[in-house]
């Protein structure tokens, strides 16, 4: 069962795989090519069974090893062959299962939002640093010209947000919904002179917000709160939300939709920055859901726009990001890799194989299996902006933004 099923995926690519009694099964032809190995016969058989949650499993405890290539070319393999062919009937069947139980995976009421959250975002501070930005930006970067650092693509990411939300006069009040470490926040309220809330449930992520605004001297002008969204009063020029939507769950999309419309003036603007599906909606693999982002979920436009439509707010702009967080998690990897010791030391080496699937897997996701980023743009008026787009042009090409004049450029020679 186990060899006809791995005959029909790989097509494409090469994988051996060695296992305990000496044997080897060889899959596929050309590059790239991975060779791993079995560490014990129980593995063979979860492998088999339920490779979506066990491939990860395997690998993060050490009985799957990786002895030629990558992790990431196995995946790369995996997720290329797979969206060429049907699925085989183990695969479809899980897959059904986890379609069936939706709505109980992604049950993420206020009383168990908080949990969720602090799950992934309550880690230390220091793994972050090993391999995000200085700004700590934990959400896809937006590669303007193709040879730009990591450090500037985060930079235009926000340059590039900032221009939607139309921030065309001083002491626009904006809420920052899932406002992170604030940096995104902290640029608004310095560059564009807006008055900023923002909320976020990670404890961790308040207090480091709260006291990069005290040192910038913006701790008037940016506010940060330790809250959930649904439970806000009063009413905003400008909403943002960067990378909050995949921990709400489907079911909450009509009641996230007209939350947002009631934070809204009249001729408010709001911004969704969400990872998507190009494919149509799907479910979260059982993985990602146990061991990184529990309650998460990457919705399609078709999940989304019936929601909004719902909900009275109006679609003034929809802009598609494709492989900017392929080379933005690329690009984490490596950062996360060059320090493995630091991680392991911080945590263990199970953890780090743990983090290295997660930024691996979600890599190859957004090059091989139909994962984007949508940036839609939303208004409660028809009138609330522009009738063109010249406007983020000309925004995104003067802004000040980030405390620099220019994009920094780094040198040719480095």
């Amino acid at each position: 069962m186990f060899k006809r099923m791995w005959d029909r995926i790989v097509r494409q690519g090469t994988i051996t795989i060695l296992v305990p009694a000496g044997k080897s099964m060889t899959f596929g032809s050309g590059l790239p090519k991975v060779t791993i190995r079995l560490r014990d016969r129980a593995a063979w058989f979860a492998l088999g069974l339920h490779p979506d949650l066990r491939l990860g499993e395997l690998y993060m405890n050490g009985r799957l090893v990786v002895e030629e290539g990558d992790i990431a070319d196995l995946l790369a393999i995996l997720m290329s062959n797979l969206a060429n062919v049907r699925p085989p009937l183990v695969l479809r069947s899980a897959r059904g299962l986890r379609q069936a139980a939706r709505r109980l995976t992604q049950h993420n009421p206020m009383s168990r939002a908080k949990a969720h959250v602090a799950h992934h975002y309550d880690l230390s501070g220091r793994l972050y640093d090993l391999f995000l930005d200085a700004d700590r930006q934990y959400s896809c970067a937006y590669f303007a010209e193709p040879d730009e650092s990591l450090e500037e693509a985060q930079i235009a990411k926000k340059r590039h947000i900032a221009a939607k939300l139309y921030l065309h006069r001083p002491g626009l009040r904006v809420l920052d919904i899932g406002s992170g470490w604030g940096g995104l926040a902290l640029d608004l309220a310095r560059d564009c002179d807006a008055k900023v809330l923002g909320v976020t449930l990670s404890e961790a992520q308040i207090a480091l917000a709260k006291e990069r605004a005290a040192k910038a001297g913006l701790a008037e002008s940016c506010r940060f709160e330790l809250a959930d969204y649904r439970a806000l009063a009063g009413t905003f020029d400008r909403v943002v939300s960067v990378g909050m939507l995949e921990h709400v769950g489907v079911p909450y999309y009509p009641a996230y939709f007209e939350r947002l419309r009631d934070l809204l003036k009249d001729d408010g603007v709001a911004l969704v920055h969400t990872i998507g599906r190009s494919g149509g909606p799907g479910v979260t693999n059982p993985w990602i859901s146990k061991y990184i982002f529990p309650g998460g979920y990457t919705p399609a436009l078709s999940e989304m726009l019936p929601a909004i439509e719902r909900s009275g707010l109006i679609v003034t702009d929809v802009e598609v990001l494709r492989l900017h967080y392929a080379e933005t998690l690329k690009d984490w990897r490596t950062r996360f890799r060059s320090h493995w010791r630091e991680a392991a030391a911080l945590y263990d080496e199970r953890f780090c194989r743990m983090w290295d699937f997660y930024l691996a897997g979600a890599e190859k996701g957004f090059r091989h299996d139909g994962l984007v980023v949508f940036q839609v743009q939303l208004a409660r008026r028809v009138a609330a902006l522009p009738i063109t787009r010249d406007y983020m042009l000309e925004s995104e090409r003067t802004m000040r933004f980030a405390g620099v004049e220019e994009m920094p450029r780094r040198s040719r020679a480095a």
